[in-house]
């Protein structure tokens, strides 16, 4: 039994695979494999375990219909084509639930940098500029016991919910699909239309998948709505704010500021005027990049390699999505 990952993976999901008998072979380059290679190699390979921000469209899985999985080492799926992929037979899975302390922690640290301009303290210093100050020069908000808004209050969601009560008795309201009565239980959460969570938040995180439904859901007509010392925070999907517009609204005062863990398109160019606004703090996507999650992340990805391989039913399937 043979897998190809598209990254070199850590070490405790390639020893999983390993042990299990399964041979390995990585793609250890520092760039994105080439379309026609990653075809070759999954030809020779019985699954694939995918990494990175490439497309998995009908025409590669239509050449690689073979494979016995197509395991992503992600909790997104957004790059997958989960219709295709059910009508060819393919497995997808995915990582879920050892993301979201982490990923959290990532939207709790972008809130705080930019209230605090952070990013931008921190360049002034870079170039020279820590010197003479007066009392009214470069000044942050407090966030202590403002009201924090969720879209997606779901498990990370919920953690960052958590730490905003606990760390600044911050009041929490949000809005999902359906309610969650769990949450509004334990954090005495607030549901509220979209937009109310606009017209009502001093700070709004994201935290929902990307669908056709979320897609560019934060644009124009949604910043004109939030408050003008609003900040605005994503670490779920770039493809979730229209990058466009919330510059527009940053730089004409209708929000605030602005942290993103995600872009759109993504990567960022160097030249984004983002990078230059003080009040905004930008991540290169880095939201589960801890050693103990990105080792979880392996382990369950392995998980679902090994199960796929020896005919068992995979932990953590995502096809049955594609309609919902």
């Amino acid at each position: 039994m043979k897998v190809f990952t598209t990254r070199v993976i850590p070490e405790e999901g390639l020893a999983l695979l390993q042990r299990a008998g399964i041979t390995v072979t990585q793609w250890s380059d520092l760039t994105e494999i080439p379309a026609k290679e990653r075809i070759a190699k999954c030809k020779e390979s019985d699954a694939m375990l995918f990494a990175g921000g490439q497309k998995i469209d009908r025409a590669f899985m239509e050449q690689c219909r073979h494979l016995k999985v197509i395991s992503l080492l992600s909790v997104g799926y957004d790059n997958v084509d989960l219709k295709a992929a059910t009508e060819l037979g393919l497995q997808i899975t995915n990582t879920p639930g050892v993301l979201s302390n982490a990923t959290a922690d990532s939207a709790f640290l972008l809130m705080q940098a930019v209230a605090r301009k952070a990013f931008f303290h921190h360049k002034r210093i870079l170039k020279g500029e820590w010197g003479f100050s007066t009392p009214t020069a470069n000044l942050g908000v407090d966030i202590e016991g403002k009201t924090l808004g969720i879209w997606g209050l779901g498990n990370i969601g919920t953690v960052m919910a958590k730490r905003c009560r606990a760390a600044f008795g911050m009041k929490i309201i949000y809005n999902n699909r359906h309610r969650n009565e769990a949450a509004e239980k334990d954090l005495d959460a607030t549901f509220v239309s979209f937009d109310e969570l606009l017209q009502q938040s001093d700070v709004i995180s994201v935290h929902t998948s990307l669908t056709p439904d979320t897609k560019e859901k934060f644009n124009a007509a949604a910043f004109s709505k939030m408050k003008p010392s609003a900040i605005f925070i994503n670490a779920a999907r770039g493809g979730v704010h229209n990058e466009k517009d919330l510059i527009a609204a940053l730089q004409t005062g209708q929000i605030w500021g602005a942290g993103l863990d995600v872009t759109n398109p993504e990567p960022m160019n160097a030249d984004n005027p983002l990078l230059e606004m003080p009040t905004v703090a930008v991540l290169p996507h880095i939201g589960s990049a801890t050693i103990e999650t990105r080792n979880a992340m392996s382990r369950i990805a392995a998980a679902n390699v090994i199960a796929a391989l020896n005919g068992k039913p995979v932990p953590n399937p995502v096809n049955h999505l594609y309609s919902l």
